[in-house]
């Protein structure tokens, strides 16, 4: 079958149209041949990164920047970019964008160390690159960049600072170093008092220390007098020990024994005592000779003729005697 012209010709263009979107996504970091897994970043600076630089990991190229979108205000750039080859790629892993004096920069993703692994389309941790300059000033003086690097943190530090404590915080802070300023004023105030208490002359602390130290010194030369104190009392001790207390307890525990066989036997009505105690006929008898003899004597008292006769032509009084005794007035007339 013979082939026209044409025919070759509308082929030659297929096929040339194929090659040229291959080699347009090949240049633009697409693979035609299998699926590409993308993933994501976002940095404020790319530092010349653009499409088909390479995706390093461990000094080995795996993928291609496929897109770089900045948007409108450029604030925050994000970094698209396709790995050539199945990869674990940890959630806690970090892109960095490494410049290169000599080349184009790339993307460098550091691998992590946790158990979980990225998905297609998820966006990696970024973390700002260094300067083409600063490469060069690493290179070149090693210190000068360390001394760049710590002014540039110390830079952030106050930024920080400046941006955390507001006016209201910045008073405070000034209040603070005035009651400091404050405070160690007191201080010196105090240390001045404290001089003038220990001053030799008119100090009250050193007046009390030399008191202190002449009673110690009366105590040093009273130790004769404490030593024989202290032998006394060690005598009278051994005085006391030797005594025979067991002896001594069993005499109190003998009379304390008799004196209650004693109150026993005034409690019984077996002896004459505790007959005289407990007999209640001996108590009215004694009760009833004792109103009589009151009797008695009251009559004596008012009809004392009656019982002594001593006039010669006197008779005796043979009035009624008493039947009761008189009413004791004695009683009124002696209060306590």
């Amino acid at each position: 079958m013979k082939i026209n012209n044409e025919t070759k010709i509308g082929l030659l263009v297929i096929v040339g149209i194929v090659l040229l979107i291959f080699g347009f996504n090949y240049l633009k970091g697409k693979s035609l041949f299998h699926k590409e897994v993308l993933m994501h970043a976002n940095f404020s600076d790319v530092l010349g990164l653009t499409n088909s630089n390479p995706v390093i990991m461990n000094g080995v190229q795996v993928g291609k920047v496929v897109d770089i979108d900045g948007g409108k205000d450029m604030k925050q750039i994000t970094v698209t970019f396709a790995f050539t080859k199945s990869l674990n790629i940890a959630d806690n892993s970090i892109a960095v964008i490494n410049p290169n004096l000599l080349g184009s920069p790339s993307l460098e993703i550091r691998q992590g160390d946790s158990p979980t692994f990225l998905k297609d389309g998820a966006f990696l941790e970024a973390q700002e690159g260094s300067g083409a300059l600063d490469e060069a000033m690493k290179i070149i003086n090693p210190v000068l960049y360390e001394v760049k690097n710590a002014v540039q943190s110390l830079d952030s530090v106050f930024r920080i600072v400046n941006t955390v404590f507001d006016a209201e915080a910045k008073r405070s802070i000034k209040n603070t170093l005035e009651n400091l300023d404050s405070v160690s004023r007191t201080f010196k105030s105090s240390a001045r008092s404290l001089e003038f208490m220990l001053d030799k002359n008119n100090g009250v602390i050193y007046n009390s220390l030399n008191n202190i130290n002449s009673i110690t010194g009366n105590l040093s030369n009273q130790n004769e007098k404490i030593d024989s104190i202290i032998g006394q009392v060690n005598t009278t001790t051994a005085r006391l020990a030797a005594v025979d207390l067991e002896k001594t307890l069993d005499t109190l525990n003998m009379a304390i024994s008799e004196f209650r066989k004693g109150a026993e036997a005034i409690n019984s009505k077996s002896g004459s005592l505790g007959l005289l105690l407990n007999d209640k006929a001996l108590y009215n008898n004694l009760e009833s000779t004792t109103h009589k003899l009151n009797i008695l004597l009251d009559d004596i008292r008012v009809n004392p003729r009656r019982y002594l006769n001593i006039s010669v032509f006197g008779k005796k009084d043979k009035k009624d005697f008493l039947t009761a005794p008189l009413i004791d007035d004695t009683l009124e007339v002696i209060k306590p």
